[in-house]
């Protein structure tokens, strides 16, 4: 899912966990981690909302409000509140673990 700053409040309402991965198209780590962050969406679909915010296109409000410095960045999110990240590219295993610990 597409996620911006046009339609977070939205997708937030949904009041289930989130998965946000900050990224851009021209960012290297962001392309390796982005399949994995794909496959976790498929895997997890209905359970947890998985986004892809591209900081480059109408998310200059949610790159401010998270303290985003860095990309990839990946933040674990339970009850509108960011409970863990990760930051840079990471393994499946690293990310799926941070996922089930929101369910």
């Amino acid at each position: 899912m597409v996620i911006n700053d046009s339609n977070y409040d939205e997708v937030l309402a949904q009041n289930k966990p989130m998965v946000l991965d900050f990224w851009a198209t021209w960012c290297g780590p962001c392309r390796k981690v982005g399949p994995v962050i794909e496959e976790l969406a498929e895997q997890y679909e209905g359970q947890v909302i998985v986004g892809k915010i591209n900081i480059e296109e109408d998310a200059d409000d949610l790159v401010a409000e998270f303290g985003i410095r860095n990309i990839p960045t990946i933040l674990f999110m339970k009850d509108g509140q960011v409970v863990d990240k990760v930051v840079g590219a990471a393994p499946k295993s690293t990310l799926e673990e941070k996922l089930k610990a929101l369910l």
